[in-house]
């Protein structure tokens, strides 16, 4: 039988294809950033705002000791993706899949949330964020305490396993045991092998998570992108969405980004110490 990619999709969720970027929109450079805005803006900004959503990527996770993806010795200079097609097609690809996807985790496992997904889960519990969209697959967003029904996965986890023949899913711990005892591609019950539940390039994000992200991007006072290059697509539309609705955009990263001459605010310091002390603003504490 052979695997199809939309079978790991959970029952009734529609999928939209992953892109290695998007076409970046040029909106009128009314608004675009200014010398001098920063940190304290932001606090600000969020003070006032109503409606605030954050994006974030593989950089704030650097700091629980998760190498990122594209920075000088990231992910992709030890591992070459392997997209979706790959792993349908070639044994050798689900083994070099496995190999990256299995020492990974083994990282991942070990890790904690920092001080800057503390920070972010101060800011939900006070009312502070309505939506959380994460790039991110290491769970330590929900490991931090952050509110589920405020969290949107939109690549996936890495928590789970996922079969692209019969939709099963599985807790990732027993695959990566077998992984780990030698096996080279843990196989599904039915036969298929695992996949852990994260969106590969060319595999299709789920529309209803991408759909409820856009919708927020839209609607929001204050868009926050924390710790992404904002080079993936198509989850990069969101800063062109609430920027073109008239929201304060602010850019939280170490990495250059297409988008930095556009972004209101724009820092580059590290996020366990600059989303700590946004935080600490914007609710009020004094430390």
């Amino acid at each position: 039988m052979p695997l199809v990619a939309a079978a790991a999709a959970r029952p009734g969720r529609r999928r939209i294809r992953l892109a290695t970027s998007a076409r970046i929109l040029q909106p009128e450079s009314v608004g675009s950033a200014r010398a001098g805005t920063g940190v304290d803006e932001i606090v600000g900004r969020w003070r006032d705002a109503e409606r605030v959503v954050v994006l974030t990527g593989a950089g704030l996770s650097t700091d629980s000791g998760i190498p990122d993806f594209r920075s000088p010795g990231g992910r992709w200079e030890t591992y070459r993706p392997v997209t979706l097609q790959e792993f349908q097609s070639s044994e050798a690809s689900r083994r070099a899949y496995w190999r990256y996807k299995g020492e990974t985790w083994q990282v991942v496992r070990a890790a904690r949330p920092n001080p800057a997904h503390e920070a972010l889960v101060a800011l939900a519990h006070a009312g502070r964020i309505d939506l959380l969209v994460t790039q991110n697959v290491d769970g330590l967003h929900e490991r931090s305490g952050f509110p589920a029904d405020r969290l949107v996965n939109v690549h996936g986890t890495d928590a789970e396993v996922a079969c692209l023949r019969c939709g099963r899913r599985e807790p990732r711990a027993t695959a990566q045991a077998e992984w780990e005892a030698g096996v080279d591609v843990p196989a599904c019950p039915c036969g298929a092998p695992w996949k852990p539940a994260t969106i590969s390039f060319g595999q299709s994000l789920v529309e209803e998570d991408l759909e409820r992200a856009f919708r927020a991007a839209a609607d929001c006072e204050l868009f926050v992108a924390a710790g992404t290059s904002l080079v993936v697509g198509p989850i990069n539309r969101m800063f062109d969405l609430a920027r073109g609705a008239g929201a304060f955009t602010a850019i939280l990263t170490a990495s250059d980004t297409p988008y930095d001459s556009l972004a209101r605010a724009r820092s580059g310091e590290r996020l366990g110490e600059v989303l700590p002390r946004i935080a600490r603003g914007v609710l009020g504490e004094i430390h």
